[in-house]
Parts: structure tokens; sequence; C-alpha cells
């Protein structure tokens, strides 16, 4: 397996691509395009668009072709971050290590700057992409469009606002982040994939098992690492699950068996991949990179 320097390559990569497809912010209305550039650049781990580009390179799709899926579904993700730290959703001050948007700039900046990234995400789908089909194309449109929407992250969120202070079963929390968290990671592994004319149905199943596992994978982490890492390492202010109440995997499950199912989804994510030889190996890193982050 290569080493971890690939995916500090791509995120240097993915780093460019934003920066040069959000307005600068000298170009009217410039408080927008600030508040656009400041949610979306300067940090951020970049999952997503790392798997939109380890996704096209199980079939060896170029890296010009898989940039715009790549930076639309991280503006997206941005949109998504800003609307949920506003004090309506869940009252953040703290985002990536600096303050959140509606804290840098005001609440209405923010909205609008969440509004306009997200519009910018389809803009980039629809305009002409390099070496995509139209029917392709038209494939990686309807991925995002439903992810976003009630079906997918915004419904999670209702869910997500709707059981705060409840208690839920495993499979009730295990739906809320299906389609919170685990709608972007499905999209963006089968955005990428579906930027290439050689998908095979066993592969878009094996794609779609991996991604549903190191989705949730990804959630489990994040709910232990709310507990025991710190601020400084998060980005985010430590212990706010607790704090608002929310229903999280250790508080369900109990810290020792929610460290088995991230275990138990990491092992399952690369079973999945067994049909794929080394060409899946960027796919397995970041695999890696999820499970064992900030230990």
């Amino acid at each position: 397996m290569r080493p971890v320097a690939e995916l500090t390559q791509y995120q240097l990569r993915i780093e460019n691509v934003l920066s040069n497809s959000i307005p600068d912010a000298n170009i009217e209305p410039c408080l927008l395009h600030k508040a656009m550039r400041y949610s979306v650049l300067g940090g951020g781990k970049r999952i997503r668009p790392l798997l939109v580009y380890a996704a096209g390179e199980c079939f060896q799709v170029d890296k010009k072709t898989l940039d715009a899926p790549a930076v639309a579904i991280e503006c997206l993700h941005a949109y998504s971050l800003v609307h949920d730290d506003l004090p309506s959703m869940d009252d953040d001050d703290l985002r990536r290590g600096k303050a959140t948007t509606h804290k840098a700039f005001d609440e209405a900046t923010a909205i609008l700057a969440g509004d306009a990234l997200q519009t910018l995400a389809f803009e980039l789908l629809s305009s002409p992409l390099h070496n995509i089909s139209l029917k392709n194309q038209l494939k990686l449109i309807n991925i995002l469009s439903k992810t976003a929407g009630s079906l997918g992250m915004v419904g999670g969120q209702v869910i997500d606002l709707s059981s705060t202070g409840k208690i839920l079963s495993e499979q009730q929390l295990e739906n809320m982040h299906l389609h919170k968290t685990g709608a972007l990671i499905r999209a963006s592994v089968m955005m990428g994939a579906n930027c290439s004319e050689q998908l095979t149905e066993q592969q878009q199943i094996a794609l779609e098992q991996y991604a549903f596992c190191i989705g949730l994978a990804f959630q489990v982490q994040d709910d232990i690492l709310d507990i025991e890492s710190d601020t400084a390492t998060l980005g985010k202010q430590q212990g706010a699950d607790i704090a608002a109440n929310k229903a999280t995997y250790p508080a369900i499950l109990g810290m020792q068996a929610a460290k088995a199912k991230v275990l138990n989804l990491y092992q399952s994510s690369y079973h999945a991949l067994s049909c794929f030889g080394e060409e899946a190996n960027l796919l397995r890193e970041i695999a890696d990179f999820i499970v064992k982050r900030n230990r």
C-alpha cells in the first residue's frame, strides 16, 4: 500500500481547485464571497473530495475529470456545516479550529454564504465537464441532488433536531446518520465511480457497501472523539454533543461496544472492496484514516 503522503498530495490538489472555483473576495458582492471562502478554505480533512478521487482512481479516471465533482461535494458539505452551526440549529461557535461563519461575520451573511455554496455545487456539475459523457454528468447531478434533499442530508438534519433530548435505539440513530453524514459520503464515492464508463453492477454494489461502512464508522468515531479527545485536536468544541443532549453511540452502546462497532465497520469496508485490487488502495487508506484519526 502506498504511503499516506499520497493523501496529502490529493488534499493539496483539493485546496487548489477549491480556491480557484470559489469567487475571489475582491469580486462583488465582496462580503458574500469573503464569507464563502472563509467557510470552505483553510481547514478540514477533505474526506469527501478525497473519496471522489479515490473512487475514480479505481477506474483510472483522470484527476482533471474528478476535480469538478470533488469541489461540488465539498461546497455542499461546507454549506451544510455553515447552516448546522447556526444558533437555530446546533448553535456552535467553533469549526475547524476557528470561529464559525456566523460568528466571524453575522447570521444573515452565514445563511446566504451557505445558500451560495449550495448553488455553486450544482453550477459546477452542470457546466461543461472534462471527459465526462452527458449521461454520466446527469447521473452526478442526480446523485448530489438526492443526497442534499429531504431523503438525504437535510432529512437527516431534521431527524437530528427532532431527536435531541430523546432516547433513541441503535437502529434509529443509525437511520439518522445514514441520512445525514452517510448520505454525503456515499455520494462522494458514487460520484467518483460514475465519472467512469466502466462501472459494473458488481462494482457499484461493492462501492455502496464500502461507503455505508465508512460513513457509519466516521460518525461512531466522531461520537467517541467528542468524549475522549479535546477541543484543540477536534477543531470544534469537545463535549458539544453531550452538552446539547444529543444521542450518541457511546451513550447508547457504551464506549467499549462503540469502539468494537468502529472496528467491525472498518473490517467490513475492507471486505467490501475484495473485488478490487491495488486500484482501490486509496479507498482503503481513507478507511484507515477515518478509523485511526486523532488516536
